[in-house]
Formats: structure tokens, C-alpha cells, sequence
């Protein structure tokens, strides 16, 4: 399948004023040659250390003959089951590789105590557990480590023979690793986690899980030739510029995934642009939507629609009313969008004058965390509680109200002409992956974008957006009283004492950086959600 991309609307003549001075600036060309100085003299030193994704389908082929190898030696001693303990980048890539091919992967990136439960006690016995993380000091993953390994043990399985561990060289994971016994797999240190698809980040859980890798490099690199070339036909400065370029700025990208090909794909691309271009008060909101979403047929002038479709050549063309004028469609293989995808995004970060590899504001939400972690503070009281949810405010957002309908009244008030809402919720998504239809309903409500996240998860990915891009979103967070909770070994804090921490933590950032936050926290029963749902309608 080649890769094509179709343009009209405002998104067309972007690209016609934007493609021809990047040809001209040989900014193609530039990020194939890992130039540095392309973002500006702020952007040197990050950037500098952070290209290296251009080379991944050919760094990375070495992999997977040892990938392959290790997942043939985990079957023939009846190890068919992978877990994936990562957050961001690490998880996401892995989430829609496998997905896209069918494989199974039991994806692990939640501190929610009912989720870490129930993959625990789903065949534990012929199980092994992928350990990502780039740092290496993620707390995360770090958790869910510790449990795995305590869990093995109780079943009379050496850890060191079911947990694999993928991070940077130099990273204290790799020492504690390394001395563990365990088997290490190095990413490489030049690649940012968003970036780190088509390395071991994505490679190494998904070439357990069974999915030929070695195809998806190939898919990549099929495309790498014309995403050098500075030409006005370059993919990624064509989508690079249909997506930062419109003028005036359609700075909420709503991702579609309308095709059968890829599945999850919005969600990977969703990390990818907001981590990287939400700073310095600007960036791109991405806003993940189905096909008869809301914000698709509004018409809101600072939303740009994307669709992912099978082929961008014959999408919408069989009737005169559905040919989606003014959207971007983009069509190819999974391994081709992943490459065009970053070289997109690292070309919008030009465009908008921003540094597209650092991520200034992930951390202040993991400081707020420690902080909570450390002080054990007790929870604040609720404004109020309506039937059986709980419900805190930033500032005096809550102030008058005495229902959750009226607490989300006061919330949406908030929104300006430009803004959006954020929904986000730090609960168990296996348990009830019914909620994020909540976000179909607010939608309708606002008038506005609104964008769904799972917590923790969205902090280490939009979280930098919502803090870093411009100051116009409202934020409601959705919390739960797990009766479930398991202890982290070796750790003074219980999952459900780290989650509920992350949530509290970012909420106490998002207030200061002056975004309004209403927190509702559900009970547990199911009519907590029913009336929820009441209340966002």
C-alpha cells in the first residue's frame, strides 16, 4: 500500500504557502541529516540528542532477530501471555501495533488497583511482563515491577525468568536490571519516548506478542526516501503544514479514524503532537473522535479534521455531499504513518517556532506527585457530595452549586469562544470502558472540542499540552474509591494512594497555571456512573 495524503480547504492552501519555504530552507532534507539548528538556537541542545528516530527502521533491525529468538524461547516453555508495564510513548505504540495485526497484548498503564488486579490474576502462570521505561525511574512502571515480581515469587516462578526490561543505556532501571538478572534490552538514547515507536519501545512487546516487526521496519523504511527529499510532494512537510500552518489557526486537530487497517492509531498520534508542540502558551490540540462525533459536522473554525482512512484517493468521493470538504485524509501502511507522523510533527514544531523534543511541563505533575506521596496529606473535603459523588473544585468553580449537574454548569461557564473541555479520568478502564462515552455527551453540551483522557496514563503525553499550550481548556477529573488495592512492595504507598495522589497532584498544577479543575469522585457503584451521565447531558 503506497502512502498518499489529500488536502483541501484551508488545510490546502497551508500547504501551498507554507511546503514551498521549507523545500527552500531544506528542512526535509535537515531532519534526515539530524540538523539541530532547524528549531532554533533554544532547541540545539535537546534536538541535538533527540533525532536519532530517523534512523530507527535501520538502527533498530538487529532487534528483531533477538526479539523473535526470545519469544520462541518464552513459547517452548508456555509462556504465551504479555503484559506491557509502560506509560506514553512506551505504551502507545505497542497499544496500536497490536492491535492493528490482532495480537494479544495486555496492556498495563494504569496505577488504578482494580486494573493491575485483574492482569495479575489473569494467567499469571504463563505470563511475562515487558518493563519499559526511558528514564527508568518511572513510578509506574516501577509499581507495577515490584508487584509482578512479588506475584512470581508466589507462585514459585524466578522473576528472572519472566520479567524483560526495555530502557536507555545509563538509566538506574538498566543497573537494578542488570544486577537482577533480568533480560535488558537498550532503546536508543537519541530518541524521545514519543518518538520511540519503531525502537526497542515498540518493538520488543510487540515481537513478543507475535507481530512480524520485521515487516513494520520495512513499511517504514519503504517511505524514508521521500520524506528526504525536498520536494513540495514531501508527505511529512505536506502534513507538517496542513496541520500548524492555517492561517488563521486551526489549532484543534480532531483525528479520525475512519479506515479498518489501523486500528487505534488517533490515540498514538494524540500523544505524539500534543506532548510535542503544547509549550509556550501555543501548540496543537489533538482531539480524538469517532466518525459521527460532534465537533466532525460542527463547523467550529479553529478545528481542523484529520482522517486516517484505507485510501486517501478514493475516501468520500462516491456522493456529492459526503466528500468532507476542507479535512485532510491520509492513507498507508502502519509503519509508513508512524515515520510520516513524526516528521510531520517535528515540522509543525518549526512552524510554530517551538522546540517539538522537550517536554517542560510532564514533570511538574510527577514533582506535585512525590510531594503528595511524601506528606501523605489527608484528602481535602468535598464542596459537597450528590447521591454518591464527591465533589471538589479549584478555587470557588463549585461555589453555589449544590448538584454534580450543576457543578458541570459552572465548569463549562468557564469556556471561552477558543477553549475546549478535558475530561480525564483516574479509574479502571477495563472495568468500566463505558465512561469515556461521557465525552460524546459534553461535547453536544460545550459547543466545544472535548477531549477524553485515561489517568495516569494522559500525564506523561497531553498532559504537557493542557499545562504548557494555550490557557483555554477546562478540566474535569473523574476519580473512584477502589474497594480493591494492592500494596507496592518495598514502596510506603498503596496503588490506590499513588493514583489518587497523581490525580490530586495534577489537578494542584493545572490550578496553578490558572486552568479551572472540577474533580468528581464516584463511589464505586454503578449508579454513580449512571447519574454522572445524567449530569454531563
Amino acid at each position: 500500500m503506497s502512502f498518499k495524503i489529500r488536502v483541501s480547504g484551508a488545510a490546502a492552501e497551508a500547504v501551498a504557502t507554507a511546503v514551498p519555504a521549507l523545500v527552500a530552507d531544506l528542512v526535509a532534507s535537515g531532519i534526515t541529516g539530524q540538523n539541530p539548528d532547524l528549531w532554533g538556537p533554544d532547541a540545539v541542545e535537546e534536538a541535538s540528542k533527540r533525532l536519532g528516530w530517523v534512523e530507527a527502521p535501520s538502527i533498530s533491525r538487529p532487534l528483531v532477530d533477538e526479539i523473535v529468538a526470545l519469544r520462541d524461547d518464552l513459547r517452548s516453555r508456555g509462556v504465551t501471555h504479555i503484559v506491557l508495564a509502560g506509560m506514553g510513548g512506551s505504551s502507545l505504540a505497542p497499544e496500536v501495533i497490536t492491535r492493528t495485526v490482532g495480537a494479544e497484548l495486555t496492556v498495563l498503564d494504569s496505577t488504578a488497583p482494580g486494573q493491575v488486579a485483574a492482569a495479575l490474576a489473569d494467567r499469571l502462570e504463563e505470563t511475562a511482563i515487558v518493563v519499559s521505561s526511558k528514564s527508568g525511574s518511572t513510578v509506574e512502571t516501577d509499581s507495577q515491577r515490584r508487584i509482578y515480581e512479588e506475584a512470581f515469587r508466589g507462585v514459585g516462578i524466578d522473576p528472572t525468568e519472566r520479567i524483560i526490561v526495555v530502557t536507555d543505556p545509563g538509566s538506574p532501571l538498566e543497573a537494578s536490571a542488570r544486577e537482577a538478572g533480568y533480560r535488558v534490552f537498550n532503546a536508543d538514547p537519541n530518541v524521545g519516548g514519543r518518538y520511540s515507536a519503531l525502537t526497542a519501545f515498540g518493538l520488543v512487546p510487540s515481537g513478543l506478542a507475535g507481530v512480524d516487526i520485521a515487516e513494520l521496519l520495512d513499511e517504514a523504511e519503504a517511505i524514508l526516501v521521500e520524506l528526504s527529499v525536498d520536494s513540495e510532494d514531501n508527505p511529512g512537510l505536506v502534513l507538517g503544514a496542513a496541520i500548524a500552518a492555517t492561517s488563521p489557526r486551526r489549532d484543534k486537530l480532531a483525528i479520525v479514524a475512519d479506515g479498518t487497517h489501523i486500528v487505534g492509531f488517533p490515540d498514538w498520534a494524540e500523544q505524539l503532537i500534543a506532548e510535542s508542540t503544547g509549550k509556550l502558551g501555543t501548540g496543537i490540540l489533538p482531539v480524538v473522535l469517532e466518525p459521527l462525533a460532534t465537533e466532525i459536522t460542527a463547523g467550529y473554525p479553529d478545528v481542523q479534521v484529520v482522517r486516517i482512512v484505507d485510501d486517501a484517493d478514493e475516501h468520500g468521493h462516491l456522493f456529492s455531499d459526503d466528500r468532507h470538504d476542507g479535512e485532510i485524509h491520509v492513507s498507508g501502511t502502519l509503519g509508513a504513518q508512524m515515520m510520516v507522523w513524526e516528521y510531520a510533527t517535528a515540522v509543525a514544531g518549526r512552524l510554530l517556532g517551538i522546540n517539538p523534543f522537550d517536554q517542560p511541563d510532564v514533570e511538574s505533575a510527577k514533582v506535585a506527585t512525590r510531594g503528595l506521596l511524601d506528606s501523605t496529606p489527608e484528602t481535602a473535603p468535598p464542596a459537597f457530595v450528590d447521591g454518591g459523588i464527591e465533589v471538589r473544585a479549584t478555587g470557588d468553580l463549585a461555589e453555589g452549586a449544590s448538584t454534580v449537574r450543576g457543578a458541570v454548569d459552572a465548569l463549562l461557564a468557564q469556556l471561552g469562544d477558543d477553549g475546549y473541555v478535558s475530561v480525564q479520568a483516574y479509574v479502571d478502564r477495563v472495568a468500566t470502558p463505558q465512561l469515556d462515552g461521557i465525552r460524546d455527551l459534553l461535547a453536544a453540551r460545550a459547543g466545544r472540542p472535548v477531549t477524553f483522557g485515561w489517568g495516569p496514563r494522559f500525564l506523561h503525553s497531553t498532559g504537557q499540552y493542557h499545562k504548557g499550550g494555550p490557557a483555554t481548556g477546562v478540566f474535569l477529573q473523574i476519580t473512584e474509591h477502589s474497594e480493591a488495592d494492592i500494596a507496592v512492595p518495598g514502596r510506603p504507598f498503596t496503588l490506590g494512594q499513588l493514583i489518587q495522589a497523581q490525580a490530586a497532584g495534577d489537578a494542584s498544577v493545572l490550578a496553578d497555571h490558572g486552568r479551572p479543575v472540577l474533580t468528581l469522585t464516584l463511589s464505586g457503584a454503578d449508579d454513580d456512573i449512571t447519574a454522572l451521565f445524567e449530569a454531563a447531558n
